[in-house]
C-alpha cells in the first residue's frame, strides 16, 4: 500500500474517531465497514482532477423501428387505396412523394439506425423496404424512362412488374418466418404484406383488375397493422392513457 493512501486513512481515522483498521489484501476495514482500496484513492486522490473518473457519455439510439414501420404504414395506405380503386382514382402520381421522401428516404434510415444497434430483423426489413419504394416510385417518374421502355411491349411491362413483386413476395416470405414467435399483430404486418405482394403480382400477370382490387384491400390491412405496431412501439405510460398490449404467438414444441 502506498505512503500516500496510509496517510490519508490515518487522516480520516483521526478526525472520524474510526475504531479500528485493518487490512484485507485489496480491501481496508475502516470501523467495521470494508472498502476496496481503489474507491478510497479514487476518492481522494481524484479530487484535484476529477474529470479523470466522469464517466464517459453513453450515446444511445432511439427505436428508429417505429419511426420506420410509420413511414411504411402511410405509404403503403395510399398506395393501397389507390390499387382498391378508392374514389375512382386511376392516377397514382400522388403517392410517389410518398415513396421517395416517406416511404423511401425514412425507412431506410431507420433500417440502418437499426443496424447500428445490432437489430438485424428491422435492419434488414427496413433498410430494404426503403429501396424497395425508391425503384416502385421510379416506375412512375418519366425522366427514369421505365414506362418509355415498354411503350410499345404493355404486356412486357406488366409481366417484368410482376416479377419485381414476385421477388418481393418472395424476400417477404422469408420474414415471415422469423416472425413466428413474435405478438400476433407483428406477424400479421408481414402476412398480409406477403399476400399484398402475391396479389398485386398476380394482378400484373393475368391482367384482372379484381385481382389488383384484392391486392390494395391487403395493402390498405397491412398498413393499419403497420400503425399498430408503430404505436405499440411508440405509446408508453409517459406519453398517453392508451397502450397497445401485444398478443404473443402460441409457442409450439420445443426449440
Amino acid at each position: 500500500m502506498s505512503s500516500g493512501s496510509q496517510s490519508i486513512i490515518d487522516k480520516v481515522s483521526a478526525e472520524h474517531s474510526v475504531a479500528s483498521i485493518q487490512h484485507d489484501g485489496e480491501f481496508i476495514i475502516l470501523g467495521g465497514k470494508k472498502y476496496y482500496k481503489n474507491e478510497l484513492q479514487t476518492a481522494f486522490g481524484g479530487t484535484l482532477t476529477a474529470e479523470r473518473y466522469a464517466p464517459y457519455p453513453k450515446h444511445q439510439f432511439a427505436n428508429a423501428a417505429a419511426m420506420g414501420l410509420s413511414s411504411f404504414a402511410m405509404t403503403t395506405f395510399v398506395l393501397g387505396l389507390y390499387y382498391a380503386g378508392a374514389m375512382g382514382i386511376k392516377i397514382p402520381n400522388m403517392v410517389i412523394g410518398l415513396t421517395f421522401f416517406y416511404g423511401g428516404i425514412v425507412q431506410f434510415l431507420a433500417g440502418v439506425w437499426e443496424l447500428a444497434i445490432g437489430n438485424v430483423f428491422a435492419g434488414t426489413a427496413l433498410a430494404s423496404y426503403g429501396p424497395f419504394w425508391f425503384a416502385f416510385g421510379s416506375i412512375y417518374v418519366e425522366s427514369f424512362g421505365i414506362q418509355a421502355a415498354y411503350k410499345d411491349e404493355p404486356e412486357q411491362m406488366a409481366n417484368a412488374v410482376g416479377f419485381f413483386l414476385v421477388g418481393w413476395s418472395i424476400f417477404t416470405f422469408l420474414l415471415v418466418l422469423c416472425c413466428l414467435k413474435s405478438t400476433v399483430m407483428f406477424l400479421g404486418l408481414f402476412l398480409t404484406l406477403d399476400l399484398t405482394f402475391i396479389l398485386l403480382a398476380a394482378g400484373n400477370f393475368t391482367g384482372n383488375p379484381k385481382i389488383v382490387k384484392a391486392g390494395g384491400i391487403m395493402a390498405v390491412i397491412s398498413a393499419c397493422c403497420g400503425w399498430y405496431n408503430a404505436f405499440a412501439g411508440t405509446a408508453t405510460k409517459q406519453n398517453s392513457y392508451f397502450n397497445a398490449n401485444p398478443i404473443p404467438l402460441p409457442v409450439w414444441g420445443k426449440i
